[in-house]
């Protein structure tokens, strides 16, 4: 599980995106190795805008990652084989106020240029913001979309440029 990563080209990224983020779900991180969370998700993307390699992730304001996305220039997306389904699931089910999601999801944090990951992950995204956006429900041309949202907790889209990429 703890092998060693190569740097790629997110271009070499053999994964398909609907998979990777849709069932396969990831993590996604943000803060410094002494002060971070992370929080699992099935939304989001990977694409190209601005001529850039990008990832594009929802977030809803009262979960508590978004802090951390809040005041932090990077954020990572972590991938795993099926044996980090567990630690996806404990991560999706469980507040980073009120436990170790780290110690629960038995899952090691590591450190790139400040930015954290899990080494555990076989396919890491370090991204920096450039955009953020809140979703607007006046723009819901479906209004069926409206049913995601009985809080009117509207998720902020967080753009990343993809700056690194390392697959085990």
């Amino acid at each position: 599980n703890n092998g060693k990563y190569k740097a790629i080209n997110p271009g070499q990224i053999e994964d398909n995106v609907f998979n990777l983020i849709g069932s396969d779900w990831m993590l996604i991180t943000a803060g410094t190795k002494d002060n971070f969370n992370t929080m699992t998700a099935s939304w989001g993307g990977l694409g190209v805008l601005w001529e850039e390699n990008v990832s594009f992730c929802f977030v809803r304001p009262q979960r508590y990652t978004y802090e951390f996305l809040e005041k932090s220039d990077y954020y990572t997306l972590c991938f795993f084989d099926e044996w980090g389904r567990e630690a996806l699931e404990y991560c999706g089910t469980h507040s980073g106020r009120e436990v170790d999601k780290v110690a629960g999801a038995r899952l090691t944090p590591a450190e790139d240029n400040g930015v954290v990951y899990f080494i555990e992950a076989r396919l890491v995204l370090i991204c920096r913001k450039i955009y953020y956006q809140d979703i607007m429900p006046e723009n819901f041309l479906d209004k069926e979309i409206e049913k995601f949202y009985s809080d009117k907790d509207y998720h902020r889209m967080y753009i990343g440029r993809v700056e690194k990429c390392l697959l085990k």
